[in-house]
């Protein structure tokens, strides 16, 4: 029923109803009109200005911090503030204690709200919406307490303050957006141009050191860990491209030469191939290697509309069409739309692949997934036999919403936060969704780690952790490395949040970036954006295939939000903190803790050595039992028992994040829920060497593929990735049992010290 008929409808029931008293009218008007102020708060359009559609009638709170607006005609706006959320509900409710007036629906001179231009259209939704929560009212059960006792949490998180709220479009706020547009967009570019320059600048003195050296007949790439390898993937590829320019291309992709085992290249004849364009296209670079994808679209629970790619064998898998594929109900983790299949379509005598979802890092999208042929962790996991899905976060390169458009503020008022809460359930709902299964395994890298570790803190979206048989994280973002204090993250921690919007704008983070990814020749982008963003976070090429490094950089930059910077490098959260999920002040008592009861534990183990020289009456193990229990394990515990298993591969070289304290929080039992399934701290590593470093697959990948497998829940219905066979499964240790009994959890010690 349409919100016309709906009020129809109201008219005719209320015009055959008895008089009501004069102060029943009176209340409801006063309910009805703080209803509509509220509501023209936090609406997409001011009802005056749209025919009811697009109104806030109710606050979906996804989690008891994260509510969400749901308006008149069923579409979804992203989170406002707690507290105008729950005062948009608790007047909702109201409405429900009132009766509402008989006098005509265009209104008349008694009418509280007359003087708004378009009572008529505003009452109608207030009426829709009472009439709503009646119905809703009737079907649950009688609760204790009023609505208002029922207030969420108003207790500000200092990691996660509350977000600005940008009401419905108005003059007032039409000028403001322009005014920060305006002054964003020079002292952005200033800030960019500062970074670019000092890029450049950092740069020649290597440029006169390569240049002296090849004046001198020395090669100055002898010294690189990979060089002899590189040269002979350099030499292979140009024997394709000439093999694909004669129409001759061979049948195998890549050889074994290239980094993978052979048996992983099999029968995967490429579809392109010839010169490598350069170009940001996902899909090209996997018919590159023998395989192919179809785009999804899904959308969040705040009405984002996001890309979801599926990476598939074309001899075994069909694209669906497009109207399947497209973005549908924003509710998650329903019923799944296709049962599980035991066999594939295109081979019925195969079973089907077990799900991998990849999330990809800050400023990237999956695509850095993509970029290293047969090397590329997307397709290294896709031909050992998993069915790998890429996920991206909102925006990206395309920015999309159910009702806001790009110049709206509120499609920009977002941070790592609602990254967590809202886009990455969508898209393990999604995937579950589409393949029939109950659980997939979950590999993320830099970002994409922190925002699934948000996402499963327990005061977050737990229930997530219940549909991941594990969680591989590369390079984990949890605490703050020594780049943090660099210069340039210095000056946007000293500005205050008034001045970073104001030089940051309040939508697109430097978007003048997007720009010049468009209009600069892929190869200039290429070699410029890695010398910004080695320059910026302090990282090398020294361990990749240089041959493909501009094709590594057509991936990022990507849309993001100004608040979502201001998250990371702002004076209020990270940057300030260190930490995602502990403050500053709570991480270090924690290390202190640890310190002394270090230090309790030797000096009661001297004393007990003494003793038992002594006498013998005092054993060590009660001695270090007492300095246990000082207090209790787990006290500061961020994930409950819906945490899934998690598996690390910390980069010893890594400035921008430290894996190593998250190690440490796991090692010392600050974590009793989480089960560390497999973790390795790789020394020479730098922070994206885990997904493009040339000996990757070794260090890194071949170890993803088991840690899947081992963690597998329903191994009997899957097929057994390559190289899995002799992996057994993991079980789970017994309630109270001391991880690591079973030797698969952690890799060798001296990795470990590393």
């Amino acid at each position: 029923m349409t919100l016309q008929n709906t009020i129809l409808q109201k008219r005719k029931t209320s015009t055959q109803q008895a008089p009501l008293k004069l102060e029943s009218r009176g209340s409801w008007d006063r309910a009805a009109a703080e209803f509509i102020n509220q509501a023209e708060k936090l609406s997409h359009h001011h009802p005056s200005e749209s025919d009811g559609d697009g109104v806030a009638i109710e606050a979906h709170f996804v989690t008891p911090h994260d509510p969400v607006i749901v308006t008149s005609d069923g579409n979804r706006l992203p989170p406002v503030p707690l507290d105008e959320a729950h005062k948009l509900n608790v007047l909702r409710q109201e409405l429900n204690h009132h009766e509402p007036t008989t006098t005509a629906v265009s209104g008349s001179e008694d009418h509280a709200t007359d003087e708004k231009p378009a009572a008529s259209v505003t009452e109608n939704v207030a009426r829709v919406a009472a009439d709503k929560t009646k119905r809703r009212s009737k079907k649950r059960t009688p609760s204790n307490g009023s609505l208002r006792e029922a207030t969420p949490p108003t207790h500000t998180n200092p990691l996660f303050p509350p977000l600005p709220l940008y009401g419905p479009p108005s003059l007032l706020r039409n000028i403001q957006c322009r005014i920060f547009q305006m002054s964003s967009f020079f002292l952005s570019l200033a800030f960019l141009g500062v970074i670019v320059l000092g890029a450049l600048f950092t740069g020649i003195g290597p440029s006169l050191r390569r240049l002296w050296q090849q004046a001198t007949l020395q090669n100055p790439d002898i010294s690189r860990p990979f060089y002899a390898e590189e040269m002979q993937r350099k030499k292979h590829r140009k024997e394709k491209e000439r093999e694909w320019t004669r129409g001759q291309s061979a049948p195998h992709s890549r050889s074994s030469e290239e980094g993978t085992s052979a048996d992983n290249n099999d029968d995967y004849t490429p579809t392109e191939g010839g010169l490598d364009p350069i170009m940001c296209d996902p899909p090209y670079y996997a018919r590159r290697v023998g395989l192919d994808m179809e785009m999804f679209e899904v959308q969040t629970e705040d009405g984002f509309i996001i890309d979801l790619w599926h990476v598939y064998d074309p001899k075994e898998h069909e694209p669906l069409p497009p109207e399947e594929r497209a973005p549908g109900n924003p509710e998650i983790f329903k019923t799944p739309k296709r049962k599980l299949a035991t066999t594939t379509k295109r081979q019925p005598n195969k079973k089907p692949k077990f799900p991998v979802l990849l999330m990809h890092g800050l400023l990237q999208s999956s695509g850095a997934y993509c970029v290293n042929d047969d090397s590329s962790l997307a397709f290294y996991l896709c031909k050992s036999g998993y069915d790998v899905w890429l996920g991206n976060n909102r925006c990206g390169f395309r920015p999309r919403h159910t009702l806001l458009d790009y110049s709206d503020p509120r499609m920009w008022c977002w941070n790592i936060r609602q990254m967590g809460v809202f886009d990455l359930p969508a898209l393990t709902s999604r995937v579950l969704c589409e393949t029939g299964f109950d659980k997939l395994g979950l590999i993320c890298h830099s970002q994409g780690t922190t925002q699934a570790l948000v996402a499963l803190a327990k005061e977050q979206r737990p229930e997530l952790g219940e549909r991941l048989t594990v969680f591989c994280a590369l390079a984990p973002a949890a605490y703050a490395g020594p780049l943090i204090g660099k210069m340039y993250f210095k000056f946007m921690r000293v500005i205050s949040p008034a001045m970073f919007r104001l030089m940051f704008g309040i939508h697109a983070f430097i978007p003048f970036m997007m720009t010049m990814h468009a209009t600069l020749p892929p190869r200039v982008y290429g070699w410029l954006g890695y010398k910004v963003f080695s320059f910026l976070f302090n990282w090398t090429d020294e361990r990749w295939d240089r041959g493909l490094r501009d094709r590594m950089f057509q991936f990022a930059p990507v849309y993001v939000s100004s608040e979502s910077m201001r998250w990371w490098l702002g004076r209020e959260c990270f940057a300030k903190h260190k930490c995602i999920l502990a403050t500053k002040e709570e991480w270090r008592a924690e290390e202190r803790e640890d310190h002394e009861l270090a230090k309790g534990a030797e000096s009661i183990l001297d004393a007990a050595e003494r003793d038992m020289e002594g006498n013998g009456e005092v054993e060590k193990s009660e001695r270090a039992a007492e300095a246990q229990q000082r207090k209790p394990r787990g006290s500061t515990a961020w994930y409950n028992h819906q945490a899934p298993p998690f598996a690390l591969w910390v980069c010893g070289s890594d400035d921008l994040v430290d894996g190593d304290k998250l190690l440490r929080r796991f090692e010392r039992g600050r974590e009793p829920h989480v089960r560390v399934v497999h973790s390795k701290v790789i020394p020479e590593f730098e922070h994206l060497d885990v997904i493009w470093a040339m000996d990757a697959p070794d260090q890194v990948f071949k170890e993803v593929r088991e840690v899947l497998w081992k963690t597998c829940h329903v191994r009997d219905l899957c097929r057994v990735p390559k190289g899995c066979e002799e992996v057994e499964a993991w079980i789970p240790p017994a309630e109270g049992e001391e991880e690591g009994t079973d030797g698969l959890q952690s890799s060798s010690s001296e990795e470990l010290s590393a």
